[in-house]
C-alpha cells in the first residue's frame, strides 16, 4: 500500500512538473516572438492571435474564453480530472502571460516563425505529457472523429487551414504563410515531445529465409520478435513463418539494410506505433 500511495505521489508530481514547464514554455513562445510581432499559430491560440491583432481584446482573456467550449467538452469526452487539469494549466497559462517578464528576442521574420512554433510547440506538448491540453483543438478534433471517418489528424489540419485562410483574408497572405510556418514548427515539436526520439515501427517481414532474418534481430539488433505461422496465398501454397518485430526510426534503416543483404525478395510491412507498452521489446545483452 505504502508503495503504491509513493508512485501516485510521483505520478502527480510528474505530472505538475510537465504542466509547469509547459505552460512557461508556450509563455515564452508567445511573449517572446509571436506576440510582439503580430505573428498567429493554429488552434485556439491561433484564433486568440488573430483576434487580438485584429481587435483591442487581450490574448490572456481570449485564451481562456474560447477554451472554455472545449474544457466542457473534454470534461464529457476524455473526463473530469482531463478538465480540471486543463483548465488549471489554461487559467496558468492566461496569468503567466500578465506578470512573466519575457522580453521579446528577435525581429528577424523567420526566427519569429521557428522558435515561437518550437517553444509553443514544445508547451503544447509537455503539459498533454502532464494529462491536459493548453489548446483546445485537440478535444474537438477527437470529439469530431469520433463521430465521423476523419482522424484527429485530418481534422486538426482542416481547421487550422480555415484559420490560415481567415488570416490571409483579414491581414495578409504573407503574415498567413509565416503562420504556417510557425505551425508547422509547433506541430513536429508537440510530435517529438509527445513521442520522443524513439517512436516505434512495427515491422512485419515475410521471407524464405525468415531463421536469419530472426537471428540478425535477435543477435545484432537485440531486440525481441514474435513467430507467425502463415500460409502463402499467391501460386504455390506453402507454409510459412512470418516475423514481427518492433524497432525504432533510428533502427529501421539498419533493418532494413540487413533484409535486402539477407533476401532480396523479402516482403516487409511497416507500421507506425502509436503506443506500446509491456512485453520484451529489447532483447538487453548479457555482460
Amino acid at each position: 500500500m505504502p508503495n503504491h500511495a509513493e508512485s501516485k505521489y510521483f505520478h502527480l508530481i510528474k505530472e505538475i512538473l510537465f504542466i509547469g514547464g509547459g505552460v512557461t514554455s508556450a509563455c515564452f513562445g508567445l511573449k517572446s516572438f509571436l506576440m510582439p510581432n503580430g505573428f498567429i499559430d493554429g488552434g485556439v491560440t491561433g484564433i486568440s492571435l488573430l483576434v487580438t491583432t485584429l481587435t483591442s481584446f487581450k490574448l490572456h482573456y481570449l485564451i481562456v474564453l474560447i477554451n472554455i467550449p472545449f474544457v466542457i467538452l473534454g470534461y464529457h469526452q476524455i473526463g473530469k480530472s482531463f478538465a480540471i487539469k486543463t483548465t488549471a494549466a489554461i487559467v496558468l497559462l492566461s496569468i503567466m502571460l500578465v506578470v512573466a517578464p519575457f522580453e521579446p528576442i528577435t525581429h528577424d521574420k523567420l526566427l519569429i516563425a521557428f522558435f515561437g512554433g518550437l517553444f509553443l510547440g514544445a508547451g503544447i506538448g509537455l503539459a498533454m505529457r502532464g494529462g491536459c491540453v493548453i489548446d483546445g483543438t485537440e478535444v474537438l478534433a477527437l470529439y469530431i472523429s469520433r463521430k465521423s471517418v476523419l482522424t484527429v489528424g485530418n481534422i486538426i489540419l482542416m481547421l487550422n487551414i480555415l484559420i490560415f485562410c481567415f488570416a490571409a483574408a483579414l491581414i495578409n497572405i504573407e503574415t498567413a504563410l509565416y503562420a504556417i510556418l510557425t505551425y508547422l514548427s509547433a506541430s513536429n515539436t508537440i510530435d517529438y515531445i509527445v513521442n520522443g526520439i524513439e517512436q516505434y515501427t512495427g515491422v512485419t517481414i515475410i521471407s524464405d529465409k525468415n531463421e536469419e532474418i530472426k537471428s540478425f534481430i535477435i543477435n545484432d539488433m537485440k531486440r525481441g520478435v514474435t513467430i507467425y505461422k502463415g500460409a502463402g496465398g499467391y501460386g504455390v501454397k506453402k507454409d510459412i513463418d512470418i516475423v514481427y518485430t518492433i524497432v525504432t526510426k533510428i533502427e529501421m534503416s539498419k533493418l532494413q539494410t540487413a533484409i535486402r543483404q539477407i533476401d532480396a525478395d523479402a516482403f516487409v510491412v511497416q507500421q507506425q506505433i502509436a503506443d506500446l507498452k509491456g512485453g520484451v521489446v529489447k532483447k538487453h545483452a548479457l555482460h
